[in-house]
C-alpha cells in the first residue's frame, strides 16, 4: 500500500495522519501545538508524526512523502512558512527539516486553506473543468479557488475573502473577517466565557441579544458569497470551517439572503453550494493528497 503522512498545524494544536491515495485515514493524531519558540515548534509536529507511525503497521517504506498545511504565508517552492501570526515561526525552513529529520525526500508544504480545499475538490469529483471554490469560515475566513485542476494563486494572496470590505451608509467599513468570523462574534460579547458554541445555541433557543450576531454572519457571507459568484460562477462552491462545520444550517440560510442579490440567470448556484464533506479532518486528508499530485 502507498500512503502519505497529512499534517495540519495550527496556534492551537498539530493534526497528523496516515493517508491512502483515495483520502482514507488510516491514523490519527493531535498534540497540542508548542509556540515557546520555533525548534519546540518543529519538536512538537515531529512527535506528533512519530506517533501516528508508531500506532500503525504500515512502515515508512509504504510513506510517499508527507504533505503539510500550515497557516500563513509559504514559499511553496522552498518550502518555508514565511510568516503565522499564530506560530514562532519566521522563514523556517520546514521541507528542509522535515526531509533531514525524517530522511525522506518529498514533502510538501503550503497554506493550511489550499490543503483544505484541495482535499473537498478531490472528495466533490475533481473535475480538471470545473472552476471550484472553497471558503473556510473559522478563527478567521479565506477561500481557494481551483480553476481547470490548478490553483489560482494570483499574486500571491488570491482569494483573502476575508479582507472584503462590507461599507455600511455612512461609508464606513468593516471587513468581512471581522464581522463574520468566529472570533469576531465572539469579541463582540467582549467575555472569554462565551464560546461560539454558547452564541449558536442561545440562537436556536432565539434568547434576547444573540439573534442579531449570527444575522449578522448569515448576511455578510451571503453579500460576499454572491461577490464571489459575480467574478468567478463556480461550478462548485464549498463552505468548511469551524463554524460552517458545526453549523451547517448556515448555508441554507447563506442561500436564502443571497436570492436578493441573484438575478433569474443567476439561480443555478444554489444547486451547487455545499458544506465540507471531510469536516474537521479536510486539511489533513488534503494535506497528505498533494503528496500524490504529481503536477
Amino acid at each position: 500500500m502507498t500512503c502519505a503522512i497529512g499534517l495540519d498545524i495550527g496556534g492551537t494544536k498539530i493534526a497528523a495522519a496516515i493517508v491512502d491515495q483515495n483520502g482514507n485515514l488510516l491514523n490519527r493524531t493531535e498534540l497540542p501545538s508548542d509556540v515557546t519558540d520555533k525548534e519546540a515548534m518543529f519538536t512538537q509536529v515531529v512527535a506528533c508524526i512519530e506517533k501516528t507511525m508508531a500506532k500503525s503497521t504500515i512502515s515508512w517504506d509504504e510513506i510517499n512523502g508527507i504533505g503539510v498545511g500550515v497557516p500563513g504565508k509559504v514559499d511553496r517552492e522552498a518550502g518555508i512558512a514565511i510568516y503565522q501570526h499564530n506560530l514562532p515561526w519566521g522563514n523556517f525552513p520546514l521541507t528542509q527539516r522535515l526531509q533531514n529529520y525524517f530522511q525522506i525526500e518529498r514533502v510538501m508544504v503550503d497554506n493550511d486553506v489550499y490543503m483544505a480545499a484541495y482535499s473537498e475538490w478531490q472528495q466533490y469529483g475533481a473535475n480538471q473543468a470545473e472552476t471550484f471554490v472553497y471558503i473556510t469560515v473559522s478563527t478567521g475566513i479565506s477561500c481557494a479557488i481551483i480553476h481547470n485542476g490548478q490553483f489560482l494563486r494570483g499574486s500571491g494572496f488570491a482569494g483573502e475573502v476575508g479582507l472584503f470590505p462590507l461599507i455600511d451608509v455612512t461609508g464606513a467599513y468593516e471587513r468581512l473577517e471581522n464581522r463574520a468570523s468566529g472570533k469576531a462574534v465572539r469579541a463582540k460579547y467582549g467575555n472569554k466565557t462565551v464560546t461560539t458554541k454558547d452564541i449558536f445555541m442561545k440562537y436556536h433557543q432565539q434568547e434576547a441579544g444573540y439573534m442579531e450576531p449570527v444575522e449578522q454572519i448569515v448576511q455578510s457571507l451571503a453579500y460576499s458569497a454572491y461577490l464571489v459568484q459575480c467574478m468567478l460562477d463556480p461550478n462548485t462552491f464549498v463552505f468548511g470551517g469551524g463554524v460552517m462545520n458545526h453549523q451547517p444550517f448556515l448555508l441554507e440560510k447563506i442561500k436564502t439572503a443571497m436570492k436578493q442579490y441573484v438575478t433569474k440567470e443567476q439561480t443555478h448556484i444554489f444547486d451547487q453550494m455545499f458544506v465540507s464533506k471531510a469536516k474537521g479532518d479536510t486539511g489533513i486528508i488534503g494535506a497528505g493528497l498533494v503528496v500524490f499530485n504529481k503536477k
